[in-house]
């Protein structure tokens, strides 16, 4: 699993570990979600604050 982050439009850099648990955890959520099998492909995920 390959996972990357941007914080306003900058590449953040991420070793291994952190790739682990981010892409761990957003895969574990889609999944419980219906209709989200486990052979998805890619997942995105945006967060904006306001």
């Amino acid at each position: 699993m390959r996972v990357s982050l941007k914080v306003d439009e900058k590449a953040i850099d991420l070793n291994a570990f952190t790739q682990e648990i981010i892409g761990n955890t957003a895969a574990a959520m889609a999944e419980s979600l219906r209709g989200v099998g486990q052979d998805w492909k890619g997942i995105e995920i945006k967060i904006e604050k306001h």
